[in-house]
């Protein structure tokens, strides 16, 4: 049997205009701001005041592997199947950064028939606000490097230098890079780097941002690097916070689609989780929140990153509580988790099932234990999944008295995804909140938060603080940053900082190489393992197979 493409999929599908889109809110059309027939901003002035407040439903996954989980697709599939059983769902994403689009992925607006749309606009430029971002990244780079080429009045150490310039787009060439050579006209010459632009503090700034007022306070404190005389100086000590919050003007408004089905979807904000904190805007969410009795959203990567972020930082920043929680698990994925190769995953093979499981396990203890947030496990099923292999994730999830819900969105679309709406909705249509409790008080040491996270969330022994890092700790906390939460960067392929350590590995510690304050998005990062925060380009990039016809037909996206 041929299959279609996703991008075949989503071409075979007229979206609704987006005033259509717009109504089924109750907002009126004449209210959004189009780019286009199918996207449109939403006005931050829509965004505000009282009024009722919707079920938020977070998705996250197991650790993924290349297997795939299909996360975002499940996203998109339960909002579309909560339509179905007749409640008004509205799904909110993260945008696609171009790193991945041209790197391995190919594209992140889900899969199959469960994909928001139009997906060529979502996974290329879109509204431009990745655009606006390095702009704003770069703005505050050029006045660093002016501000020290004009005199240097506040006396920043060149070698001291903490903002780096950003693009978007994996290239390591720029990782590392010397400028400002060519004589003195030309700047003063010193070391610096790039980072992709979903890395950098702007973005997080972006996300965490509640409004324009908001967003110039963030921008302000944001630290550029230290003088000589240890320091610290600001974009505010720069004047440059209001020229860059120009440029984020149009950017900061949430974007309004739909998936296939119709069910309009809000994307906004694109931070990865792996090396930012993976979480789509705030006022993403609480459009969602607004204009939906069902908010449903996803964090990035697996629950140890994407999940804890949006706990320990996101719901901490905007006092969002998760009426439920989604854990996408695959058989295939699990399998590899317990040692089967890649080639093997179409035939049964429950030794390495039963191997792989104790990571989807962990995943979910720490949902319920950790967050104490009720729990329902999606199995994103597989044409080569077998009856024997679905009821061993079953029993094992029955055991830990969560629910695991068979799901088909991929292939059915809305459908495929009503058994786990009605599991999912089950479980928000309750009269008492959740007990939720976050894993670690901000009232901790820097280095302690760091260690709760690895022994509660990710099940290791303790951490391992190199030189540098335990001076920087010290540096920070002396400035007064020891209160912010954690933003922990690590692989994504494993619990541990080695990405070799697969399932649910245990008696690691965690290398801490790093630790900078992110004080204009509120929150300290911390570099692990072999971490980098720039990308780099597959030996086959995905931009090998991208290409658009002279009709303006794109091909090759997914």
């Amino acid at each position: 049997m041929a299959y279609l493409s996703d991008i075949e999929i989503a071409q075979s599908v007229t979206p609704k205009p987006i005033a259509e889109i717009a109504k089924a809110l109750g907002i009126d059309p004449e209210g959004i701001e189009p780019y286009g027939k199918y996207k449109a901003k939403l006005p931050l002035s829509l965004l505000g005041g009282a009024g009722k407040r919707g079920k938020l439903i977070l998705v996250t996954a197991i650790t993924p592997t290349p297997a795939g989980e299909g996360k975002t697709t499940t996203t998109i599939g339960l909002a579309d199947g909560l339509r179905r059983i007749g409640k008004k769902s509205v799904v909110a994403l993260r945008e696609p950064s171009l790193g991945p689009v041209f790197g391995v992925k190919g594209g992140a607006a889900g899969g199959g028939y469960a994909q928001v749309i139009p997906m060529e606009d979502i996974n290329l430029h879109f509204t431009g606000d990745f655009h606006a971002i390095s702009a704003a990244n770069n703005l505050l780079a050029a006045m660093i490097d002016n501000h020290i080429y004009q005199g240097n009045a506040f006396g920043l150490d060149p070698r001291r230098i903490t903002w780096r310039r950003c693009v978007d787009m994996n290239d390591r060439q720029l990782r590392f890079v010397v400028d400002g050579l060519g004589g003195r006209v030309n700047g003063v010459p010193r070391e610096d780097g790039y980072d992709i632009s979903v890395a950098s503090e702007i973005m997080a700034v972006l996300c965490l941002s509640r409004s324009l007022a908001d967003l110039k306070e963030r921008l302000r404190a944001i630290i550029v690097g230290y003088t000589y005389d240890e320091k610290p100086v600001t974009a505010g000590d720069l004047k440059a916070a209001g020229a860059m919050a120009a440029l984020l003007k149009d950017a900061i408004k949430p974007n309004l689609v739909q998936t296939l089905e119709g069910t309009p979807a809000i994307v906004h904000g694109g931070p990865f989780a792996n090396i930012a904190h993976g979480c789509n805007s705030i006022l993403a969410t609480e459009a969602a929140l607004k204009f939906g009795d069902y908010a449903v959203t996803e964090a990035g990567f697996g629950a140890d990153l994407g999940a804890e972020k949006f706990f320990d930082i996101k719901c901490r920043t905007a006092g969002l509580v998760p009426d439920a929680v989604v854990v996408v698990a695959t058989v295939r994925a699990l399998k590899m988790h317990g040692g089967a190769l890649k080639s093997e995953l179409g035939e049964e093979n429950l030794e390495a099932l039963e191997k792989g499981l104790p990571n989807l396990l962990r995943h979910v203890s720490n949902i319920q234990n950790v967050y104490h947030l009720p729990a329902v496990v999606a199995i994103n099923r597989f044409p080569t999944d077998t009856d024997r292999e679905l009821k061993l994730v079953k029993d094992r999830c029955d055991a830990l008295g969560v629910n695991a819900v068979l799901s088909d969105v991929w292939g059915k679309g809305g459908e495929g995804g009503i058994a786990l709406a009605e599991a999912v909705a089950a479980l928000c249509d309750t009269d008492a909140p959740p007990p939720f409790s976050f894993s670690y008080p901000l009232e901790l040491g820097i280095a302690e938060k760091i260690e709760a996270v690895v022994r509660r969330v990710y099940g290791g022994e303790g951490i391992n603080l190199l030189l540098a890092a335990a001076k920087q700790i010290e540096r920070l906390t002396g400035l007064g940053f020891d209160r912010l939460p954690v933003c922990i960067a690590k692989t994504q392929y494993s619990f541990s900082d080695d990405m070799t350590r697969l399932g649910a590995p245990s008696g690691f510690t965690v290398t801490v190489k790093n630790v900078r304050v992110s004080a204009g998005a509120g929150f300290l990062v911390v570099l692990t393992g072999d971490i980098m925060t720039m990308p780099g380009l597959p030996k086959t990039p995905a931009a090998e197979r991208i290409d658009i016809d002279e009709n303006g037909r794109i091909t090759g996206l997914f």
